[in-house]
């Protein structure tokens, strides 16, 4: 098994377990719904900013432990600590916080890995945003999506969701969830294209992991290929982006997994890609 990507260092906010070129975050404080901290949206980035070229670890799975994803921030190791700021007038310290929180989603889109959420119970504030700038996202019957800043009068221009999330369920669901602040249940988080899927709440982490190690099994050059040219294209031109993927492709065709591919297809066998 291979550690935390940072030699000799192991986690203390959450699970880390890699097994088949799997890696788990489990975010683990079930009794209180898995809420973060400073400490633990630090730990998260600097994860998610080392696996680059950690070439045995290909996918990502991201849950929590119990019964939930994750709460959001921490109502007293953080927002309480944010009205101290905001008492003293320390805006200088507010706007640290609102950066740094940020940086969870880039690190988490710049990785190269894919991202698979398994998300169960409580999926809310900032836990919605963690399920937001993953990949893919298969949710329960019983969990719920809230984006809920405007409940503290908070915008709902938090960590790119004004951004990301009408990409993923389109401008008007996503207006009207970040300026109600309302929950989405798991139909209707299907229904509009947050979910990819929807599964019973006790085959939760095995089918998002036999997903993951599906894309773990696959092209994983070619996954980040993909996962970096939809970041990239969202402000590009049509004629842009065609030329973008036109030189993303030819990049691929020089990989060793095309070839692979070619040679298992002629001898009709199943290729066995590597990632390289």
């Amino acid at each position: 098994m291979v550690k935390i990507p940072r030699p000799g260092i192991q986690p203390k906010h959450f699970l880390w377990r890699v097994e088949n070129r799997l890696a788990t975050i489990s975010l683990n404080r079930p009794e209180r719904k898995n809420p973060l901290t400073f400490e633990s949206y630090k730990e998260l980035i600097d994860t998610f900013q080392s696996l680059n070229g950690v070439s045995e670890i290909k996918v990502l799975v991201i849950t929590g432990a119990g019964d939930n994803f994750c709460s959001g921030g921490d109502v007293h190791e953080i927002i309480g600590p944010l009205l101290e700021m905001r008492e003293k007038k320390q805006s200088d310290r507010l706007l640290s916080f609102t950066r740094m929180s940020g940086e969870l989603v880039k690190a988490m889109r710049d990785c190269p890995q894919l991202i698979v959420a398994a998300i169960d119970g409580a999926c809310a504030g900032a836990g919605a945003i963690i399920a937001m700038a993953s990949d893919i996202r298969f949710g329960t019957p019983r969990s719920r999506v809230a984006f809920l800043f405007v409940k503290v009068g908070l915008s709902g221009a938090d960590m790119g969701a004004c951004a990301i999330l009408p990409r993923i369920i389109g401008h008007g669901r996503a207006a009207e969830l970040l300026y109600t602040g309302r929950f989405m249940d798991a139909n209707e988080s299907e229904r509009w294209g947050f979910y990819n899927r929807v599964v019973a709440p006790e085959r939760l982490l095995s089918e998002a992991t036999q997903f993951a190690q599906e894309l773990a099994d696959g092209p994983t050059l070619a996954h980040a290929t993909t996962k970096r040219c939809l970041h990239e294209e969202w402000n590009m031109s049509i004629h842009e982006a065609i030329e973008n993927e036109a030189q993303a492709q030819a990049a691929c065709m020089e990989t060793e997994d095309f070839a692979r591919a070619y040679r298992a297809f002629a001898a009709k066998q199943t290729p066995k890609f590597e990632g390289n």
